[in-house]
């Protein structure tokens, strides 16, 4: 049920908000690095970074497990490709450590597996300085055990219902909405969940559009790598959570008028874009 406070999010507001003037050039709009990868998902990786860069931003890299790297390289051509190390309580240190100093959004999570690789992979890339971390999938399952001041000021949160329960320390329960609000404020965190985006400050936006079609395998990759490409274009988190939630719904919604419940998340990215030009066209 919408809380009476939600505004509702349609193209007419987004508009009004607009988005940040694409230059002419990549290099002017924005950085995003995704994080993530393992060898039993590492199409998380590739979902997230194409979902990125369909929103606008203007380069991608991607930071992954070495057991992934060759693969990635070859279907991702327009992503640079970096290894983590070995160990995974290693400094970060060369190519990666640079991307990721680079960056102006940081998406870490999808397609990791592994809660202990997860927590040391945060725990080094936040000691780097980021602008702007976005945290999604097996990074929001170990966020409980990670101290807050050393992530960075502007944070996202792109929970599942299941995974809102964790962050909360509760059971989930079946129908039941997990208080957005109270994870926002512990976490000091813009937190998006299906379609509901809530800021530490109480301001709340509600997308009513997507549907069934969108509780498909890798569909929360596509909504995060969205928030961090529009992140990275320089739009503010709360801003880039509800562009990203909403260009994601709307993917969903085009999907479905023209194919039907039965899409794959793969199929989003290419939607996305054409969602965001309904936007900005007018």
């Amino acid at each position: 049920m919408s809380n009476p406070s939600d505004t509702a999010v349609t193209p007419e507001l987004l508009r009004g908000w607009g988005l940040p003037d694409p230059g002419e050039s990549k290099k002017s709009r924005g950085d995003v690095v995704v994080v993530g990868g393992s060898r039993r998902s590492p199409g998380a990786v590739f979902l997230a970074g194409e979902a990125a860069l369909r929103v606008g931003a203007g380069r991608l890299a991607v930071v992954v497990p070495t057991s992934i790297d060759g693969r990635l390289g070859v279907v991702m051509p327009e992503a640079a490709v970096h290894s983590l190390p070995e160990d995974a309580d290693a400094q970060i240190g060369g190519a990666p450590k640079e991307a990721l100093e680079a960056a102006d959004a940081v998406l870490l999570g999808p397609g990791f597996d592994d809660p202990d690789q997860t927590r040391a992979t945060l725990l080094a890339v936040a000691r780097l300085g980021l602008r702007c971390l976005i945290l999604d999938a097996f990074a929001l399952g170990i966020l409980r055990s990670v101290d807050r001041s050393t992530l960075p000021r502007d944070l996202v949160l792109s929970p599942n219902k299941d995974e809102a329960a964790i962050l909360l320390g509760r059971e989930a329960d079946e129908g039941d909405e997990p208080d957005l609000l109270e994870i926002a404020q512990r976490y000091d965190a813009v937190v998006n969940c299906y379609g509901h985006v809530v800021t530490p400050s109480g301001e709340s936006w509600r997308i009513s559009a997507g549907g069934p079609g969108l509780g498909t395998s890798g569909s929360g990759d596509v909504l995060a790598g969205a928030i961090a490409g529009f992140a990275a274009r320089g739009v503010p988190p709360a801003r880039a959570a509800v562009w990203g939630s909403w260009a994601h719904a709307r993917a969903g919604d085009r999907l479905t008028d023209t194919e039907g419940i039965g899409f794959l998340a793969r199929d989003l990215p290419r939607e996305l874009t054409r969602a965001v030009a309904e936007v900005t066209r007018g």
